[in-house]
């Protein structure tokens, strides 16, 4: 199935999240602090995302965000909205997850953790405003290739192991995830009301299952890994069940930029492949290939015809500007193993369903909103280069 040029995803994607630039950073911590009000966050808010928004129409980004500049941390959103959770201080983490050690090694510095207390409902609107807060900044005919991202349904659960919920609210996992699914199809509905067209969920943890450190540990806890990989992606097909055609679902599976680039985990995508890419109801993977810790194109070969994968080969973890033609050579590689998979197809069909991506945290890492700005220009240099209708 040949993917439409013109709507999401595009030739050239970026990931969401952008760097944060000094003074909106700044603002945070003085409102963290009491010291101003959230109408004056909100004010700088503003100003930076207009900033950011004319950038990516400067250099030919079609997906737009809001670099996910009204937010501390990619996961705020869903849980710190949803009636029966609570906040609570950083602790009772399965210490086998692999974020956990990087949020550890910086005092889990802004990385607010909820736990279920009662039961879950949504009883307010989740993404509405930071959505609507993007729109206003855009004209009116490309709302609905706005990207919004979102917090994964499943963030709090394996990482509080046996503490994610009383057992005398939930009795077990399929019913937490009820609940979470109902919140999810709601607050869907009502993005797809406003004019939201497309979504990416942030997912580290999926990935996680690519972790053999993670595996071991969950053996060594008793739980069955592939049971719980099972478990999260039902709750993902019943998360958006029932959604119009129209609307592009993605997930990205984030393998960690944290502070200076700390990432979470490795691992290629071969153990989760097959699952991943036939048994998930998404339209779009973007995949993070910056580092040689992502492995190899080798599992690509089992997507299907009509889904499409964002190949994430340009980093805002390094300096340096990639070269033009090693992204064009890695994504025909990319093509010529899609060709030879599950579903035969020529190599020119198969050329159809990569697209090009760059793969940035709150506080960023070492590169400066110029060099993200050369290196999404390169995103979108690159995609011409490759695909005539880029």
């Amino acid at each position: 199935m040949s993917k439409a040029p013109h709507n999401p995803p595009f030739r050239a994607e970026q990931l969401g999240s952008l760097k944060r630039p000094a003074e909106l950073l700044q603002a945070r911590a003085a409102f963290d602090q009491g010291k101003i009000t959230s109408d004056e966050l909100h004010v700088i808010e503003d100003k930076h995302i207009s900033e950011i928004v004319e950038m990516q129409h400067s250099v030919g980004i079609k997906g737009i965000t809001d670099g996910e500049f009204r937010r501390h941390m990619f996961y705020d959103g869903v849980f710190d909205n949803l009636e029966g959770m609570v906040f609570m201080k950083p602790e009772m983490f399965m210490p086998y997850v692999p974020d956990i050690m990087a949020f550890k090694e910086h005092d889990f510095k802004n990385a607010a953790t909820y736990i279920c207390k009662s039961k879950i409902k949504r009883t307010k609107p989740f993404y509405k405003d930071q959505f609507l807060g993007l729109a206003k900044f855009v004209p009116p005919e490309e709302v609905k290739n706005i990207k919004l991202t979102m917090c994964v349904p499943h963030w709090f659960h394996l990482r509080h192991g046996p503490y994610a919920y009383p057992k005398d609210v939930y009795k077990n996992d399929e019913e937490y995830f009820a609940d979470i699914a109902q919140a999810y199809r709601e607050e869907l509905a009502e993005l797809y009301s406003i004019g939201c067209r497309n979504i990416q969920f942030d997912d580290p943890m999926i990935c996680y299952f690519c972790s053999e450190s993670m595996l071991e540990g969950m053996k060594n806890d008793g739980l069955d890994s592939e049971a719980i990989l099972d478990l999260y992606i039902k709750t993902y097909n019943d998360a958006v069940q029932g959604l119009p055609e129209d609307f592009n679902v993605g997930i990205h599976l984030c393998r960690g930029n944290f502070k200076d680039g700390r990432h979470f985990a490795e691992g290629g995508y071969d153990r989760i492949a097959v699952k991943l890419f036939n048994h998930l109801n998404v339209r779009t993977y973007y995949l993070e290939y910056d580092t040689e810790r992502a492995g190899t194109f080798e599992p690509l070969k089992h997507l299907p015809r009509n889904k499409t994968v964002v190949l994430g080969l340009i980093s805002t973890k390094l300096r340096a500007l990639e070269d033009i033609d090693q992204l064009e050579n890695r994504v025909r590689g990319a093509a010529e193993t899609i060709a030879g998979g599950d579903e035969k197809r020529s190599v020119e069909e198969a050329l159809d369903h990569p697209q090009c991506g760059f793969a940035s945290h709150s506080e960023g890492n070492q590169v400066t909103e110029d060099d993200v700005k050369r290196k999404l220009a390169l995103v979108v240099e690159a995609s011409k280069r490759i695909w005539q209708d880029a």
